[in-house]
């Protein structure tokens, strides 16, 4: 069987050019051997005319054809001074082409920056865009409201969390493509999916020599549309241009970073891919509409991979899925009454279930079974308010389960995280990582290796119960764990946190690089991990939500510092400013982005909809033709390949989806070498991204000698280079702010700051002071360290103190002062009311003769007479300002006096 591989796209530099009647939009390989050009007409004031030759020019070829438009398009025949074809802007690729009430723009992407590296294919970031105008002045028609469209649509920040890559498929998890590469096909097939392949695309560099035919077939699938947010914008040119020029771009997270392993590099990537169906804002959009698809839907995927090999066929890769979505019900919240947590209501009643089978039919397909839903709303309160989604779901799949085979129906796991959170005798994280533990034995995970031999030489009985599907090159994970609460941020992002690290330690041991499926907290590997994971949720809770997590990793490990209880505050009051006043700016730019809407002088404005209720729900306006059955809820040929994903069976339907090109070993389209290392340009090696990455050994390993360097070794705060309590990574800092801590009040439990809907409820307020006193914000140290540290601030000298020698003793007066304020701290909690005629010396034998100490002449509850300042302090105060003004007054003798003994003291 020919070797197959990903198809490298041919358009990754592009460069506009301009003339009065079209733009020329210039496209390149990489290496920029290989040219394509798209014309786009300017004369059209309202349509979009985009012509493709799709052939492709030599550099001489395309210098030459800009030379003859240059020519072709100026003022005079011969005329050198003003040029007929400018240079308009460069660019990476095109987001696609939009129109409001005048004509269209098109939105380029001008710069860009790598994030993660999977097997050579590299993972952008939109870091800028430009959005064009394409008519020509001459023949724009005007309209008042196109400015205000304008803003609305620039307020979705490509900017911000948009990724796209030039050879891997982002929209499909990594088991998908990986298993893609390994579909067998047929030369019938070849030339029937791809009977428009030019022979310039499959020409032959043996042919004439009568050598035998290095044939590689090269794969191009269609995107997974849910996780697509530029489709809409698209579509106009998807059927006119070469494939090259589509870009398909998700939104949500993607972050990596490098494991070093006694310096064997293992890559920890995480991609979180936001559904752009049913999308917007926190309040605004809830439940699902009526096709299935669900709010702040989002698919995690992380992939641990070897990076000492970087092919997907001879290196060693593994992925883990997950998800989160709002509860799949018509439920939503009112946020005209202002509160902070508006009552949840149930808007459509579902007795057979109907939305929630279109959606868990969606799981099916994409990720076969078992679907494992784990449930963290609450289920007991004073008044309802989470319970009344767990009582709905909780019917919806019984009334599914009945009509499944026993072996593929959907778990149910109801577990009310937030009063788990304050029990004195259960620890959250226990709890959770044995969940995580059954969840990942029943789904299993990807690997595209078979076991290694060591796991023969330490087997452990936990690896021989791991579910999943194995395969002769590996494991396939069937099904996947679907995680909720009300909002999908805080508490979800914390459980799934525990999931991946459970999974985590699955994949690393399949790699071979650790004895046992167990990972500790507290070692470089899972605080790699943690961080990766808080930025993970931190970005998806600031799409939706507005503002950052309330609730960590470690506010549930009851290790976070003192002053993240303050920050907790903010990003509370953020969330809650966002909801009530940015929410529904933001749901319009959104709608408009997705093309949800789209504007038309017959229709009324986006602006004056009093709701997009029916923008989302389109199936509400149509009466259907055919009615889903309520007991034969999922699509034709699930269940029969079944614990496997339909979407990854190699059946006929899937084969349509997949472009298949026969293309020479050596072409550049397929030659993932060519495209990683570059070697036509001279790069710097520092500059690479492989460097530049957050580094285990260099973030995280404690720089002391001696220590051992594993990954995997449990160490002490102070030990690690980014400690637990912050940045800080000064064994003195964190003593310090331990004693900090140590000497305040304790702080309120994590339960008490927010007013979200994470809270807890009413009910539970009750055990709030007792929850506070146990949640140990700071982790305190020992008695004899704290002995032994304030020995040793008692021993250090007044000269390294204060830069100067105190040899004279306090005078008298202060001591006595001293001896006074130390003595009514001591005493403040022994007076006690006794009759009037007892003894006034007896009464106050333990107390000392309260004088009054203030300044104020007059000081009381009713009145205050401020005291007199004497001259002497006035000047000081007076110089102190001027000072601060800038006004210095000239140094006296004794000033100079003062500052020599200073510098004499403290330098020499």
């Amino acid at each position: 069987m020919p070797l197959t591989a990903f198809v490298v796209s041919g358009v990754q530099k592009l460069v506009l050019y301009e003339t009065r009647a079209r733009y020329f939009l210039v496209g390149s390989n990489n290496a920029q051997t290989k040219h394509r050009v798209l014309k786009i007409d300017r004369t059209e004031p309202r349509d979009l005319v985009v012509i493709d030759d799709k052939h492709v020019y030599s550099q001489q070829e395309v210098r030459e054809l800009l030379g003859r438009l240059d020519l072709g398009n100026r003022t005079k025949i011969g005329q050198k001074g003003s040029s007929g074809l400018s240079r308009a802007v460069s660019a990476f690729g095109i987001v696609g082409f939009v129109r409001f009430l005048e004509g269209y723009y098109i939105i380029l992407i001008t710069k860009r920056r790598k994030v993660a590296d999977i097997g050579g294919h590299s993972i952008y970031k939109i870091e800028d865009t430009n959005m064009i105008y394409i008519p020509n002045d001459s023949v724009r028609v005007t309209h008042p409201d196109e400015a205000r469209y304008l803003r609305m649509f620039q307020n979705v920040d490509l900017s911000s969390n948009f990724y796209f890559s030039y050879s891997y498929d982002l929209s499909h998890s990594l088991q998908y493509n990986l298993t893609l590469l390994r579909i067998p096909c047929e030369p019938a097939e070849v030339e029937g999916l791809h009977s428009s392949c030019s022979k310039q695309d499959s020409f032959d560099i043996f042919e004439d020599e009568g050598l035998p035919t290095q044939v590689v077939h090269g794969l191009k699938n269609e995107p997974y549309a849910k996780y697509v947010w530029n489709s809409r914008l698209l579509e106009r040119i998807k059927d006119t241009v070469h494939p090259d020029w589509l870009m398909y771009i998700i939104h949500g997270f993607c972050g990596q970073s490098k494991l070093l392993i006694y310096g064997r590099p293992v890559y920890v990537t995480l991609i979180a891919r936001r559904s752009s169906r049913f999308a917007g804002t926190r309040f605004l959009k809830r439940g699902s509409n009526c096709e299935g698809d669900v709010a702040n839907e989002v698919e995690t995927e992380q992939i641990i991979h070897d990076a000492s090999v970087m092919s997907f066929t001879a290196g060693s890769y593994s992925s883990y899925v997950q998800v989160r979505g709002s509860v799949p019900l018509y439920w939503s919240q009112d946020i005209s009454t202002m509160m902070p947590k508006p009552p949840i209501r149930l808007d459509q009643a579902d007795p057979y279930a109907h939305v929630a089978a279109l959606h868990f039919d969606q799981m099916l397909q994409r990720f076969g079974s078992p679907i494992i839903i784990l449930n963290l709303v609450k289920k007991r309160e004073k008044r309802k308010h989470e319970k009344i989604l767990s009582e709905e779901l909780y019917r919806a799949i019984i009334n599914l389960n009945q009509f499944l085979s026993p072996e593929h129906c959907i778990d149910y796991i109801a577990w009310d995280m937030a009063r788990y959170t304050k029990s004195k005798l259960c620890n959250v994280l226990d709890r959770l990582g044995m969940i995580a533990e059954n969840v990942v034995k029943r789904t299993g995970f990807y690997i595209n290796r078979s076991d290694f031999h060591c796991h023969t030489l330490r087997p452990d009985e936990r690896w021989g119960d791991l579910g999943g599907l194995v395969i002769a090159h590996g494991r396939l994970q069937t099904g996947v764990l679907r995680t909720n609460c009300v909002d999908c941020l805080d508490r979800t992002n914390t459980a799934q946190f525990m999931v991946g690290k459970c999974a985590l330690a699955y994949q690393l041991y399949a790699l071979g690089m650790i004895d046992k499926p167990k990972l500790q907290f507290d070692t470089d590997c899972v605080r790699l991990f943690e961080e990766l994971y808080e930025d993970h949720g931190d970005t998806l809770s600031l799409q939706y939500g507005g503002s950052q997590l309330v609730h960590r990793v470690k506010t549930y490990r009851k290790i976070a510092p003192w002053t993240q209880h303050s920050k907790d505050i903010m990003q509370t009051l953020s969330r809650y400013y966002s909801n009530a006043f940015s929410d529904a700016d933001r749901q319009d730019a959104i709608n408009l982005f997705l093309q949800v809407y789209q504007p038309s002088e017959s229709k009324p404005h986006l602006w004056e909809l009093p709701t997009d209720f029916y923008l989302h729900q389109r199936n509400t306006m149509a009466l259907p033709q055919e009615r889903r059955s309520y007991t034969y809820w999922w699509s034709d040929g699930v269940l029969s390949y079944l614990p496997l994903p339909y979407d990854e069976v190699p059946c006929e339907k899937n084969k349509k989806k997949v472009l298949v090109k026969r293309v020479n070993r050596y072409e550049e389209s397929t030659d993932m070498y060519t495209e990683f290392f570059k070697p036509y340009e001279l790069t710097s090696f520092d500059d690479t991204f492989c460097i530049a990455m957050t580094n285990s050994a260099r973030e995280f390993m404690p720089k002391s000698v001696g220590l051992d360097p594993s990954p995997f070794t449990v160490r002490k705060p102070e030990e690690t280079g980014k400690s637990v309590l912050g940045n800080k990574s000064n064994k003195e800092e964190a003593v310090l702010q331990r004693k900090t801590a140590a000497s305040a009040p304790p702080p309120p439990s994590e339960e008490q700051i927010s007013s979200s809907s994470e809270d807890d409820s009413e009910e539970d307020r009750e055990d709030d002071a007792t929850a506070s006193q146990r949640s140990t914000p700071i982790k305190l140290a020992e008695s004899g360290d704290n002995v032994r540290t304030q020995e040793e601030h008692q021993q250090q000298p007044a000269r390294e103190t204060y830069g100067l020698n105190l040899s004279a003793l306090p005078r008298d007066e202060d001591l006595f002062i001293y001896h006074r304020f130390a003595h009514l701290g001591q005493n403040q909690h022994k007076v006690e009311r006794r009759d009037q005629s007892t003894d006034l010396q007896k009464t106050l034998e333990n107390v000392i003769s309260l004088v009054p100490v203030s300044s104020f002449d007059g000081d009381s509850i009713y009145e205050m007479m401020p005291p007199r300042v004497d001259l002497e302090s006035r000047n000081l105060f007076e110089n102190h300002i001027h000072a601060g003004q800038g006004l210095i007054r000239p140094l006296c003798r004794e000033d100079l006096l003062l500052y020599r003994e200073y510098l004499k003291n403290r330098y020499m």
